[in-house]
């Protein structure tokens, strides 16, 4: 019997489950299936969706086009997380619905703070990169 380290990560189906919720949640926000006036007005994006072990919790990822309005997109998804949760349970056949938990994604944010350090005249000194004087 061959147990699992720590550092393996998650497994292919944990993945393939989570791949499967981002594009439930991705239709149900782009045909607006979700009667909010907020998420009507703000196209979201659902980034990533990372699954549990026990595929009982999934964590959200999402950005609303251009960040605009994202902490009233994010409390709007919050307040509708029963429906959303429910329409995912009934699309994906599972033994359990998936608790959906929504948090922005910072990564895009996180990319463009590093692209702005590395574009910095010092850095590019630095690093020897032509044009930097």
């Amino acid at each position: 019997m061959r147990h699992k380290e720590q550092s393996e990560g998650p497994s292919v189906r944990v993945l393939r489950v989570g791949e499967q919720v981002r594009h439930v949640l991705s239709e149900i926000l782009a045909r607006g299936d979700v009667h909010d006036d907020i998420l009507a007005t703000h196209p979201v994006s659902v980034t990533e969706v990372r699954m549990s072990p026990d595929l009982r919790h999934a964590t959200v990822f999402v950005k609303p086009l251009l960040g605009k309005d994202e902490e009233a997109v994010i409390k709007a998804l919050r307040t509708n997380t029963a429906y959303l949760q429910r329409e995912v349970a009934h699309r994906i056949r599972m033994k359990y619905a998936a608790k959906l938990k929504f948090l922005a994604d910072e990564s895009f944010d996180e990319a463009s703070h590093i692209d702005k350090l590395l574009r910095d005249p010092k850095v590019m000194r630095d690093l020897g990169e032509p044009g930097a004087e």
